[in-house]
């Protein structure tokens, strides 16, 4: 247990700091304007989740996958791991499952930061 808790967390070390990386290399390329960063952070990091569930899966490395999805992975975006348990629910045929889980999961995440900047501006005015 220690063993991959220390692994998720040297893997979230190495994702997080690719993240503040991508966000800087596209703010650079792009602007500020619009979360360019983001944008390409959760495409390359549910890109690269599909290319790594094969691959470990295939080769049999899936002890690899708390460091590399969980840490390296999970620490760049937690879209690429929304992404993998929205289409795993959908390959096994549990499409409304699959479709509350998407919608369920932006909506809500949604009303959660708007209610969470309500009450901190509420606590803060």
């Amino acid at each position: 247990m220690m063993t991959s808790l220390l692994s998720v967390a040297a893997g979230g070390a190495i994702g997080a700091s690719g993240r503040y990386l991508t966000n800087v290399a596209v703010m650079r390329l792009a602007g500020p304007g619009f979360p360019w960063g983001t944008v390409v952070a959760n495409l390359l990091g549910s890109f690269l989740m599909g290319v790594l569930v094969v691959v470990l899966a295939h080769k049999g490395g899936m002890r690899y996958a708390p460091f590399l999805m969980t840490g390296v992975l999970g620490g760049y975006t937690t879209f690429s791991a929304f992404s993998l348990d929205a289409y795993t629910l959908y390959e096994r045929g549990a499409f409304l499952q699959a479709g509350g889980y998407v919608l369920g999961s932006v909506g809500l995440g949604l009303a959660g930061l708007i209610g969470g900047m309500a009450v901190a501006r509420g606590v803060l005015s």
